[in-house]
């Protein structure tokens, strides 16, 4: 299976792959600020409350960049296959 390289500069993302990507890093950061604070603010101990907050931003953040980089790659993959079932169809019509 052929592997697929599709680069695209932030300027050229969508506004739902840009706000998709933002809220992922906000809520894998907020994870992380609030695991520290937590941590060094509370004599080394984390509450139960704020590991399940950290279990939830870092599943959230995760599924987010993950669905979007998966859709998008699959996309890709299907429009190529979309592109060279064309080509082929004005291949055999130029053959004829």
């Amino acid at each position: 299976m052929q592997t697929i390289h599709h680069e695209k500069k932030w300027v050229e993302l969508s506004i739902k792959e840009k706000l998709s990507y933002i809220t992922s890093l906000i809520m894998i950061g907020s994870g992380i600020l609030l695991a520290f604070l937590s941590f060094f603010l509370n004599a080394h101990n984390i509450a139960t409350g704020v590991l399940i907050y950290i279990a939830q931003t870092f599943l959230v953040g995760g599924t987010l960049i993950g669905a979007s980089i998966y859709l998008k790659s699959k996309w890709i993959e299907f429009d190529s296959r979309i592109q060279d079932e064309i080509t082929k169809l004005g291949d055999k019509k130029d053959e004829d």
